[in-house]
C-alpha cells in the first residue's frame, strides 16, 4: 500500500498540482499585499477616506446594549443581529481590483513571453519531377503535367498509347 501511495505522489500530475497551488497561494499573499498597502489607501484619499466596513443595517435589537451601535463589531457584540452589507462592498470592491491586477499581471506576462505556436500542418510538397509545390493528395502535377501514383507519390502509371 504504501508504494502505490509513494507512485501515486510521485505522478506528474500530483507534483505539478502542488507546485501550482504552492505558487497561487504565494501569488495570492503577494496580490492581497498590493491591494491592501498600495493601492487600497489610494482608493481610500481618492473617496475622501470613505470606509463601507461601517455600513450595516441592524435587523434586530441587542439583549446587552441598547443601539446605536457605531460599527457591526459593536452591535455583534451586544448580541444584536445586523445585516453588514458594508462588508460586502468592501470584499467586492477588493475582489475587482485584484481581478483587475491579475488581468494587468497576465496580459503583460503574455506580452513578454507570448506561447509558442506550432507551424500549420504542410498542406503541399514539392513534385518529384519539377519540384514546384503541389497538394498532397494530388495524382497529376499542375506544372509539369507528371503522373503520380496514387496518393500523390511518384510512380510508373501506363501511357494510354
Amino acid at each position: 500500500m504504501l508504494k502505490d501511495f509513494k507512485a501515486f505522489i510521485m505522478r506528474g500530475n500530483v507534483v505539478d498540482l502542488a507546485v501550482g497551488v504552492i505558487i497561487g497561494a504565494a501569488f495570492g499573499a503577494i496580490v492581497k499585499s498590493l491591494v491592501d498597502d498600495v493601492l487600497m489607501p489610494v482608493v481610500g484619499l481618492a473617496t475622501g477616506g470613505l470606509d463601507f466596513s461601517s455600513h450595516f443595517v441592524l435587523l434586530k435589537i441587542g439583549a446587552k446594549a441598547p443601539p446605536p451601535y457605531a460599527t457591526p463589531a459593536e452591535a455583534k457584540a451586544a448580541g444584536a443581529v445586523t445585516l453588514n452589507y458594508g462588508t460586502f462592498i468592501n470584499t467586492l470592491l477588493t475582489f475587482l481590483i485584484v481581478a483587475a491586477c491579475v488581468f494587468v499581471l497576465v496580459r503583460a506576462l503574455s506580452r513578454l513571453y507570448p506561447a509558442p505556436t506550432t507551424p500549420p500542418a504542410p498542406s503541399t510538397k514539392p513534385c518529384p519531377y519539377c519540384t514546384m509545390p503541389i497538394p498532397l493528395g494530388a495524382t497529376r502535377c499542375p506544372d509539369c503535367t507528371s503522373q503520380l501514383a496514387a496518393g500523390g507519390a511518384p510512380g510508373i502509371v501506363p501511357s494510354g498509347g
